[in-house]
């Protein structure tokens, strides 16, 4: 159940779960307590459930007020600053993974070409990677100065989420969501308008950060990846397994993101106070990055390729 309630009426609603949003167990109790540390500075709680070890931010603004938390400069993922060396890390790596992930869409597709929907295109560096690769690409994306530069640099037109139901049922081979699910005030209707879009034969690929990895153990409660209070749901294999089920997908195979593991411990040094954040982070993620390859299930980021039940 979700409670609606007002901690303060000249701010905004704020959403309370009174149950386990996954499993619907009443047995949640407080985890962390984090720190907005990029726009407002204010402190919100992770709690996790007992049963299924879910974890979920509570008390949250409502969809009408959330998008103030989005408004920074220094929320990179909607711009392409390079004004400092932490701005400048996350280009060079989001230019490197541009391509791992059009390979990585050919070979579990099977397809050089065919539709696509990315969900959270932001400024649209994705889709043009995939629109010259012969793809026929289609974005949706929440932010205005985003759609705004993906038209302006790319020539991509992209729409807002409330459009999405307009798309015809069973016309992509593939959907992305590339860090974007775990924004989602209501994830799992977004997952039924998956559902309903992907053909029979499709993937959809969801990459989400790792509450099991090395460095989120590792920073606890200064874990970029917790991103309060713009991440509302935070998963690991075995929460998002049930996630994918509960909406009737099954989770084809999983991949990690690699380099994600060096923005994140660069940005949670940072978080930390670190005197050189680029330093620090920099050995850390190397050494989280050699640990994982032992054990795929404590990445920084996971990769899952999701492909819809037979029987549904």
């Amino acid at each position: 159940m979700v409670i609606l309630s007002v901690v303060n009426p000249s701010q905004y609603r704020m959403i309370h779960h009174d149950i386990c949003p996954l499993c619907s167990s009443p047995e949640i109790s407080h985890f962390l307590s984090c720190t907005d540390h990029f726009v407002s500075k204010e402190v919100f709680e992770i709690y996790r459930c007992s049963k299924c070890g879910f974890l979920f931010t509570q008390n949250y603004p409502d969809e009408s007020a959330i998008g103030r938390y989005y408004e920074s400069d220094d929320y990179i993922s909607h711009s392409d600053t390079s004004k400092g060396l932490i701005d400048k890390v996350y280009q060079f790596i989001r230019r490197v993974m541009l391509n791992r992930k059009k390979r990585m869409i050919r070979k579990v597709s099977g397809l050089s070409s065919g539709t696509i929907l990315d969900i959270g295109s932001g400024t649209g560096h994705f889709l043009n990677t995939m629109k010259k690769s012969g793809w026929n690409i289609n974005g949706v994306e929440i932010n205005a100065k985003a759609r705004e530069y993906a038209a302006s640099r790319f020539k991509i037109d992209t729409f807002t989420p409330d459009k999405i139901n307009m798309l015809p049922s069973n016309s992509f081979d593939c959907i992305t969501l590339w860090h974007v699910l775990e924004h989602f005030h209501d994830p799992f209707k977004y997952m039924e308008e998956i559902s309903r879009l992907l053909r029979d034969d499709g993937v959809c690929i969801v990459a989400l950060p790792n509450t099991n990895s090395f460095d989120a153990k590792h920073y606890g409660k200064e874990w970029a990846a917790y991103d309060v209070p713009r991440h509302l749901w935070h998963f690991n294999p075995s929460t998002f397994t049930m996630f994918a089920g509960k909406n009737r997908f099954s989770i084809n195979e999983e991949r990690n993101l690699p380099l994600d593991v060096f923005y994140i411990s660069i940005l949670s040094e940072k978080y930390r106070g670190s005197k050189f954040p680029v330093l620090a982070g920099t050995i850390n993620a190397l050494v989280f990055l050699i640990r994982s390859w032992f054990t795929d299930s404590e990445n920084s980021s996971i990769i899952y390729v999701l492909r819809k039940n037979d029987n549904q």
